[in-house]
């Protein structure tokens, strides 16, 4: 076998750059500041949807509220943002006094649906964290409000907005391998960005869904907008094997612990000065404990899955998550019959970069730059041709892939220029990758394949019209 590299010629291809260029003609927001007010004031909320805001938007958009449960947290959020907005721990006197012309959702996953439903009826458009919600009667309520009202939900699924997902999208548009038949998908979180997981709220599938919704609806957006066809059933396997009740020790947290000598999982939050800041002084107002133990009892969502996914285009996923990897990354590949195309990303021995894994973590979590790399690799093999290609893809590591910045520049910055790849998720493509892990989850439970239209009323469709 022959190994033949070559730079795609396709500019869009190698880099990303056509499909996210202002073209001649995209509309930029007038003068008049767009009106924003951001509920639930977490790390996510105050650093994506807040700082990198502030710091990047403030000619197109103000704050004009910010509002969660917890008051401590609120007056830090000001701070840290850089803002002088009137602050709420009541969401409906918020939204009378700021009229706003967005509303921000980046609260508990299970509770995304009463802050989209109700800005809905309001009458005011959302802007929600993924996942849209955590189970079918709450989607069925914003897909509801939605029909109800005539107001928008966009999602934010930054990952489509990556270069190499971008590539892979233009790439397959090309068929190089003929029609697509199959895919394989393996999904690695590391000891450090996985453990999180377990030691945040998102461990009790009563506030996350489980991480086939939280984490996951990352993953099957991206498939459903590659593959460009809806989920039609799901079949899934998962327990918790690891994590939670399986250790032998556990503690009330990492810092009240006797046992951070034998614990290769341990945390030191007061090391964190952000964390000790947003989290630890503001424990006092509403209990939130971030550095919980991953060992405790209460832990009930699974740390294996695997899941079987049949499109309405007849395409079969084979999925999987881990989330003790000794390494982050994904692996995606796509059987066509006449061939194979293949992507990588954070696998170790397909790259010459040595980053700390737990330096890798931090980065993306603190949304820094983890560093340039040259290109990501989209391999590609027809059946009877021994020769391979390897098309490099420009990219960058740091903010998903370059994701970050391309998402919010669509959304605040150029909000008419053209979607030739359709990047842009609404409520549909939120409520789609949702329910594929609703699916799976209900699939877990009951032992049984699961079928997508027993879940709501949205009807899968053979393509998506991409």
């Amino acid at each position: 076998m022959k190994r033949r590299n070559f730079i795609a010629t396709s500019a869009g291809i190698a880099t990303g750059a056509s499909l996210f260029s202002n073209p001649a003609g995209a509309v930029v927001a007038g003068n008049n500041k767009k009106k924003l007010v951001l509920v639930g004031t977490g790390s996510r909320g105050t650093s994506f949807w807040g700082k990198r805001i502030v710091d990047n938007y403030s000619d197109l958009v103000t704050f004009a509220g910010l509002c969660d449960i917890n008051p401590g947290r609120l007056e830090l959020a000001k701070k840290y943002m850089g803002v002088d907005c009137p602050v709420y721990t009541d969401f409906e006197k918020m939204m009378a006094e700021t009229q706003p012309d967005l509303v921000m959702v980046c609260t508990m996953d299970s509770n995304h649906h009463e802050f989209i439903v109700r800005s809905m009826e309001l009458g005011v458009d959302v802007l929600t964290e993924k996942p849209i919600t955590t189970d079918e009667q709450k989607l069925q309520a914003i897909l509801d409000a939605e029909k109800r009202t005539g107001k928008k939900c966009i999602v934010g699924f930054n990952l489509r907005y990556a270069t190499l997902p971008t590539a892979l999208k233009e790439f397959l548009t090309e068929k190089p391998v003929g029609e697509i038949t199959s895919v394989d998908f393996n999904w690695y979180l590391n000891v450090y960005h996985g453990a999180s997981y377990f030691r945040r709220w998102h461990g009790e599938r009563d506030k996350g869904g489980t991480l086939l919704v939280h984490k996951a609806t990352h993953h099957f957006d991206m498939l459903n907008w590659l593959i460009d066809s809806d989920p039609v059933e799901i079949t899934a396997y998962g327990a918790l094997e690891h994590y939670g009740k399986n250790n032998p020790f556990r503690g009330v947290n990492c810092r009240n612990c006797a046992y951070t000598d034998k614990c290769r999982f341990y945390w030191d939050i007061t090391q964190d000065k952000r964390a000790m800041e947003l989290y630890v002084a503001n424990e006092k107002y509403d209990g939130y404990i971030r550095d919980n133990c991953l060992w405790r009892e209460q832990i009930d969502i699974y740390d294996k899955m695997s899941l079987q996914i049949r499109y309405a285009n007849n395409i079969i996923v084979n999925y999987s998550l881990t989330t003790y990897s000794p390494y982050e990354g994904w692996r995606i590949a796509f059987n066509g019959k006449k061939g194979r195309v293949e992507s990588w990303s954070g696998i170790p021995w397909r790259s010459q970069e040595k980053m700390n894994q737990a330096t890798l973590h931090a980065a993306e979590m603190n949304q820094e730059d983890a560093g340039e790399t040259d290109y990501d690799e989209i391999f590609v093999m027809n059946n009877f041709d021994r020769d391979y290609k390897i098309i490099k893809v420009q990219a960058a590591r740091g903010g998903h892939g370059g994701g970050d910045s391309r998402l919010q520049d669509k959304i605040f910055r150029y909000p008419d220029m053209p979607d030739p790849m359709k990047h842009a998720a609404g409520t549909r493509d939120g409520a789609m990758s949702c329910l594929i892990g609703i699916a799976a989850r209900k699939s877990i439970d009951e032992k049984r394949p699961v079928k997508i239209e027993e879940l709501t009323d949205i009807q899968p469709h053979p393509t998506r019209g991409i």
